[in-house]
C-alpha cells in the first residue's frame, strides 16, 4: 500500500485558477525552481517530440509496425518491445486533433539503470511524490521485495514521471512517462492502467493484483481529456493558441460532463474566456454567469466577466465585479488594474490609488513590465495639476 499519498502534479486549484488577467489568457504558468531533470536514458526523442503531428511520428516509425486502441476521443499507438528501440512497450497518445500530447515507456522486466549515471543523479536529487510497494511478476523475486517510488520532474511545459524500483544503489526503471502538463493526471505512472500493464504484460503470466493500488479517475474520462485539450489550445502548451479548439473542448467537457462542481463552473469560466477571445461577448458573458451560478464568488471568474461587461458597454455591472473581486481578494492584481480603469474616468483619485496598489503587487514580475510602463504613464496624467 501507498506510503505517501501523491496528490498530482497538477492539484485542482492550481489547474482551475491561472487565467487571471482579464479575459486575456496568459502564457503557460513557469515553474519557479525547476527541478533536475537531466537524463542520459534517450527514450522520446528517438521516434517523436511532445506537440508533433500524428503524420510526423509515423514518419520516423513505420505505421505497421504499431497497434492502434482508442483513447477516449483520440488514440493511443501501441509499440511492442520487440520492435521498439528503447526494448520497452512504447505508447502514443494523440488528442482528436492528431498532437502527441503523452507517451508512455514501460519496462516489465526492469530496466537497470547502472549504465545511466546522469538520471540515477536526478532522481537521487529529486524527492519521491509517492512510494509503494508493487508486485511485478517478470521482476526478480528479489526486486518485487523492494519499494517502488515515483519521480516527477519536467520543464515549464512539461512533466516526466519515473516509476522506479530497488534501493539507491541499484535502481531499476519500470516506467517512465512524458506529458505537457495539462494531460498530467491521465499519464501518471500510478493510474491503476498502467499499474495493471506492468503486473500483466501481453503475453505475460500476471504479477500479484492488489485492488487497492492504482489511481482512478473520479470524473469522466473524456471531461477530463477534453478540459485538458482546451488548457492546452488556450494557453499556447503547443505553438500559437487556437481558441476554436479551446472553446470546442470545453464545451464537450461539459457536455461529457462532470461529478464535481468545482469543475464543472471551471469549465463554463474557460469556455467563457475561449468566447471572449472570439469576440463573442455574449455568448461568454452567458457562460462566466453559468460559473459563477454553480459555484458563487469567485475572484477570477468575477474579474472577467466584469471584462466582458465592459466590452459590451455594461460599465456599471464592470465595476460592481472588479469592486466584488478585490474584496474578496485584495491581493488580486489584475482585478485592481481593471477596477482603475473603469474609475479613471469618473473619480481619478480613486483611480490612482488603485493603479499605485497594482504597481505594489507586481513589483518584481517580469510578465507584467508592459502594463507596469503603463500604469506608470497613467499615474503622470492622473497627478498632474
Amino acid at each position: 500500500m501507498p506510503l505517501h499519498r501523491r496528490f498530482g502534479t497538477l492539484a485542482i486549484s492550481s489547474i482551475l485558477f491561472s487565467l487571471i488577467a482579464g479575459c486575456s489568457s496568459p502564457p503557460p504558468p513557469i515553474r519557479p525552481n525547476l527541478p533536475p531533470s537531466e537524463s542520459d536514458l534517450v527514450l522520446l526523442k528517438t521516434t517523436a517530440a511532445l506537440c508533433d503531428r500524428k503524420p510526423d511520428v509515423l514518419k520516423k516509425v513505420p505505421p505497421k509496425t504499431f497497434t492502434v486502441r482508442a483513447w477516449g476521443s483520440g488514440q493511443e499507438l501501441v509499440y511492442s518491445a520487440a520492435q521498439s528501440p528503447s526494448h520497452a512497450d512504447e505508447s502514443y497518445f494523440f488528442d482528436e486533433d492528431g498532437m502527441l500530447v503523452g507517451a508512455i515507456f514501460m519496462f516489465p522486466s526492469g530496466l537497470d539503470l547502472e549504465p545511466y549515471p546522469v538520471l540515477r543523479k536526478t532522481l537521487l536529487a529529486l524527492k519521491p511524490q509517492l512510494e509503494f510497494y508493487l508486485n511485478v511478476s517478470q521482476l526478480a523475486t528479489k526486486a518485487n521485495m523492494d519499494s517502488s517510488a515515483i519521480f516527477d520532474t519536467g520543464d515549464e511545459k512539461t512533466t516526466v514521471e519515473y516509476l522506479v524500483t530497488g534501493n539507491r544503489e541499484h535502481m531499476i526503471l519500470l516506467t517512465a512517462s512524458f506529458t505537457i502538463d495539462p494531460y498530467v493526471r491521465l499519464f501518471s505512472p500510478y493510474r491503476r492502467e498502467f499499474l495493471d500493464r506492468l503486473r500483466q504484460p501481453a503475453g505475460g503470466k500476471s504479477g500479484m493484483k492488489i485492488e487497492s493500488q492504482g489511481s482512478e479517475d473520479k470524473e469522466p474520462f473524456v471531461s477530463l481529456q477534453q478540459f485538458a485539450r482546451g488548457q492546452t489550445a488556450q494557453l499556447a502548451y503547443c505553438k500559437d493558441k487556437d481558441y476554436d479548439i479551446a472553446a470546442d473542448a470545453y464545451q464537450k467537457s461539459i457536455t461529457s460532463g462532470f461529478a464535481n462542481k468545482v469543475w464543472m463552473a471551471e469549465a463554463h469560466h474557460r469556455l467563457g474566456v475561449s468566447l471572449d477571445a472570439k469576440g463573442q461577448f455574449e455568448k461568454a458573458k452567458a457562460e462566466m454567469l453559468q460559473s459563477l451560478a454553480i459555484r458563487p464568488n469567485v475572484p477570477e471568474v468575477m474579474n472577467n466577466l466584469g471584462a466582458v461587461h465592459n466590452k459590451l458597454g455594461e460599465k456599471a455591472a464592470a465595476m460592481s465585479l472588479f469592486e466584488k473581486a478585490v474584496i474578496l481578494r485584495p491581493n488580486y492584481a489584475m482585478a485592481r488594474y481593471n477596477l482603475a480603469e473603469a474609475y479613471e474616468p469618473t473619480n481619478p483619485k480613486r483611480a490612482l490609488a488603485e493603479y499605485e496598489t497594482f504597481l505594489a503587487l507586481v513589483e518584481g514580475i517580469p510578465e507584467e513590465e508592459g502594463r507596469v510602463a503603463r500604469v506608470k504613464e497613467r499615474l503622470k496624467v492622473l497627478k498632474k495639476p
